[in-house]
Parts: structure tokens; C-alpha cells; sequence
């Protein structure tokens, strides 16, 4: 790390490093501004370094370049650092969701996760739609749902599900849409009686734990408090005490009462992180299995060392530059969630 730190140095007020929660704490030390998806969004759109390094996954440096200037470069140390999330929808299944939708007749109005492809942002924008993160999807999908059409929540079911459950819509009026089949694999009248059509797609980490670890956890140690992150199963947060946003989990740790015990499921790198710097209370992580994003992890100190010292040398690698056309749209569906916000 001492190469990352005289780089950032001989950079100066050029570079501004990007990091997310969930990046290990070398990557969090060097990074400039550290928050979750929605934070790293808002305040991309303010930074006016000549370059912005973004440690975290590749659908995260898009959303950056989409909010910054024409002049500025948004670099991903690793191009490798996706999201299995994201893949799980791509452009042209999520437009063939919307149209056959439409072919039935249904008033639609999609709502994606950050945590997709600006190609997926883009139809979004373009179909009247917004995108949400795991703190503003409330208000998000109440704004949607109160304009009266059906909405498509896209990539992450849980999500989806869990948020819109908090706002009133039954269970049986969310059906799931499977992209693998031409219709979501669900009868026409099982499209046209729902309210909210989530998308088969998970966080391969939050999905990680599980209801026996609830009940494990509640058998072994009944005074400990479950707070957990909303792309979790539905069974695990309805079992849980609190289920919010990464912000909310780490506000909920930092306002707890000292002595208070507390199993955090989520990623393992935060609940680490929440541990050490809230010692006078006792943080474990809620599953037994080390639940690591491993494409996160890909954003290692070898690898920024490598794009901060190319700079130095006048190199630019690993920029990330959404196409012209794939950025208006997008940026459309970006907006409007920064504006609801």
C-alpha cells in the first residue's frame, strides 16, 4: 500500500478514489470518500477530479461516468469486478419482458436496482422509469406504485419483495417473472392481477443466509439482535428484529446501546469493519459461512496500485465510457431517483 499512497500523493487533487462498504479495509484507508451505492452516486456527481477511481464493481464506475463530466475519467482497477446480480438481467430480456407485458395490455412501469447495467438503466429510462438502492427503494417504489401501473422490479426479487411487502402489496399479487421462458413462465392472467412483477434475480451473497441460521442463532443466543439487509430471503428478514440498507445497518450499530449483541447479515468485510470500530459492542456476522462479494473483492491494493501508478506515468487503463446513446436514456431513469431522492 505504500506505492498506492505515494501515487495518490504525486496525483494530488487529480485523482479522488471512490470506495464502497464492502471493499476490504486497505482499499476503504485509501479511498477518499467511502458510502454505499446512493452515497458514491450523489457524490460522483459533485467530484471534479480529472480522475475518479472507482473501487467497487463495474455497473457502480458506470453509473459514475454516466454522472460526471465529459472531461473527467472513471476508472475500474479491475474490469473483472461485476456483479452476478447484475448479469442476471441484461437489455434485450428485460425489453422483451416490457413489450410482451404491453402486448397483454398492461400499463407498465419498470423500477431497477443500481445494481444493473446501464443498458438495463437505459430501457428503463426510456419506458418512464427510475432506478433505486437498498436505502431510497421505499420511497422509490411508492412513488411508482402510486402512479397506478404495474410495476416491474428488476434484477433483485428480494429486494423487490421485501420493500414492496413493507408498503402493503400481498405476496400473491408478485408474481415472478423467470427470463429464461418468452413469457416469465407465468399465465397471462397471472401478469394482469399483479401489482408489483419481480425479476429472477438474487445477491448471491445476501441469499447466503438462510433461515436455519436465524434459528440457530435464536436458540443459541435468544438476547442477540438479527439486523439484516434487504436483499436477504423474505423468511430471513420477516424473522429478523431490523432489516435496512447498508447506511442503516451501519447507523443502527453506531447508535446501539454499548454491551448490545448483534448478528449482522450481510457482507463480511462491513460486519468486520462495524466489529472493530464498535468495540464496546459485541458485532458477529449472522452466518457461519464467510459471506464475501467475491467480484468486489477482485478490487485488490495490486490492482490500484497498478491504475494509480499508470497515471502517474500518463497512462490511462481500465477507463469505463458508457456509449452517448445508452447515457441520455440512462441517465433519465438515474436522475429521476436522484430528484425523488
Amino acid at each position: 500500500m505504500a506505492r498506492v499512497w505515494k501515487a495518490k500523493e504525486t496525483l494530488g487533487g487529480r485523482l479522488t478514489i471512490l470506495g464502497h462498504h464492502y471493499q476490504a479495509d486497505p482499499i476503504v484507508a485509501a479511498s477518499d470518500i467511502t458510502g454505499d451505492s446512493l452515497e458514491l452516486s450523489r457524490r460522483a456527481a459533485k467530484v471534479d477530479s480529472e480522475f475518479i477511481v472507482f473501487c467497487g464493481v463495474h455497473f457502480m464506475a458506470e453509473t459514475a461516468d454516466m454522472l460526471t463530466a465529459p472531461h473527467q475519467k472513471v476508472i475500474l482497477p479491475d474490469l473483472s469486478a461485476g456483479c452476478s446480480m447484475a448479469d442476471m438481467a441484461d437489455g434485450p430480456q428485460l425489453q422483451a419482458c416490457l413489450e410482451h407485458l404491453i402486448d397483454l395490455g398492461i400499463e407498465v412501469l419498470p423500477v431497477t436496482y443500481v445494481n444493473s447495467s446501464a443498458a438495463v438503466k437505459a430501457i428503463v429510462g426510456r419506458h418512464g422509469g427510475t432506478v433505486c438502492t437498498s436505502t431510497n427503494a421505499p420511497k422509490i417504489v411508492q412513488w411508482a406504485l402510486d402512479q397506478g401501473k404495474t410495476v416491474v422490479f428488476v434484477p433483485d426479487q428480494h429486494l423487490g419483495r421485501n420493500t414492496s411487502y413493507r408498503l402493503g402489496v400481498p405476496l400473491e399479487r408478485m408474481p415472478l417473472w423467470d427470463p429464461a421462458c418468452h413469457d416469465g413462465g407465468q399465465s397471462d392472467e397471472t401478469w394482469k392481477s399483479a401489482r408489483v412483477i419481480l425479476w429472477k434475480g438474487h445477491c448471491s451473497v445476501h441469499t447466503r443466509m438462510t433461515i436455519a441460521d436465524v434459528e440457530r442463532l435464536r436458540k443459541e443466543e435468544p438476547d442477540r439482535k438479527l439486523l439484516v439487509h434487504p436483499e436477504c430471503t423474505f423468511d430471513v428478514t420477516q424473522a429478523a428484529d431490523l432489516a435496512g440498507s447498508t447506511s442503516f445497518i451501519i447507523n443502527t450499530l453506531a447508535a446501539a446501546e454499548p454491551g448490545s449483541k448483534w448478528a449482522v447479515g450481510t457482507e463480511v468485510n462491513l460486519v468486520g469493519r462495524m466489529a472493530a470500530l464498535h468495540q464496546d459492542k459485541d458485532i458477529v456476522p449472522l452466518s457461519k459461512i464467510q459471506c464475501l462479494c467475491s467480484t468486489m473483492f477482485r478490487i485488490d491494493p495490486w490492482h490500484l496500485m497498478w491504475v494509480l501508478e499508470n497515471l502517474v506515468a500518463g497512462e490511462v487503463v481500465n477507463r469505463i465510457v458508457v456509449d452517448e446513446s445508452t447515457r441520455r436514456d440512462a441517465l433519465i431513469a438515474v436522475e429521476r431517483m436522484l430528484e425523488l431522492s
